[in-house]
């Protein structure tokens, strides 16, 4: 089964995270997919906290990806500031 969810990179104490489709058998920073964004849990300043591509995000729930809870969140708040954006 494909899954949605966060692969950790970035240096410690500084966390960064990818949003990736990928097997759900895979280690959570191992193979993927495809990268369908980022998450940067400390960004500050200018910075951009989430960055995703919503398009990829819906073929993939659309051919039955699970979201995994984190990314679920992301995306529902992402969609929220993209909406009262536009």
């Amino acid at each position: 089964m494909v899954t949605i969810r966060l692969s950790r990179s970035g240096a410690k104490k500084q966390p960064f995270y990818h949003i990736v489709a990928t097997d759900s058998r895979a280690r959570r920073d191992g193979r993927y997919i495809e990268r369908l964004g980022y998450y940067n849990p400390v960004a500050r300043g200018s910075s951009t906290p989430v960055k995703m591509d919503l398009e990829r995000v819906d073929h993939w729930v659309g051919h039955g990806a699970q979201l995994s809870a984190r990314v679920k969140n992301i995306v529902k708040a992402y969609r929220k500031e993209a909406s009262a954006e536009a």
